[in-house]
C-alpha cells in the first residue's frame, strides 16, 4: 500500500492488486473477504455495502471508462466518543474497484493509528 494525498486535501491508502496476484475474482468477492475480517474484529462494527458504481450509473454520472465495478464496505472503529467532532471522520470505508485486470483499493486515513494498521492489514491480507 502507498500513502498519498489525494485533491490535494485527503490522506489515503490505496493499492492495485493484479488479479493474478489474489484468488477473488470480483469486486464482491473482495468485500466478502473484507467483511470476514471486520465481523471477526472484536471492536469493530459492520454498517453495511454502498454499490459506487450502481449509484454512479443510476443518476447517469460520469464513470472512468476503465471502472468495471466499485463498492465501498462501510464499517466503524468507534472505540470512544470524546466529543461531538470524531463524528465528523467516522464510520470508516474501504473502496474496491475493478480495473479489469486488477482491484484498486483504497481507503482514507483514520485518525486513529490501530485502525490505520489494522485496515492496511485486511488490504495486504487479499494478496496470495
Amino acid at each position: 500500500m502507498k500513502q498519498s494525498i489525494l485533491m490535494e486535501k485527503y490522506p489515503i491508502f490505496d493499492m492495485d492488486l493484479e488479479k493474478s496476484e489474489t484468488p477473488y475474482e470480483s469486486v464482491d468477492a473482495v468485500i466478502a473477504a473484507l467483511k470476514e475480517k471486520i465481523d471477526a474484529h472484536p471492536k469493530v462494527a459492520y454498517i453495511g455495502v454502498f454499490d459506487h458504481y450502481g449509484h454512479t450509473r443510476s443518476i447517469d454520472g460520469a464513470i472512468a471508462e476503465n471502472i468495471m465495478d466499485a463498492k465501498n464496505i462501510l464499517f466503524c472503529f468507534g472505540l470512544a466518543l470524546p466529543n461531538p467532532k470524531v463524528l465528523s471522520v467516522r464510520p470508516r470505508s474501504i473502496g474496491v474497484a475493478d480495473m479489469g485486470n486488477s482491484f484498486h483499493i483504497s481507503f482514507l486515513e483514520p485518525p486513529m493509528e490501530m485502525a490505520t494498521r489494522e485496515m492496511e492489514s485486511w488490504c495486504r491480507g487479499l494478496m496470495n
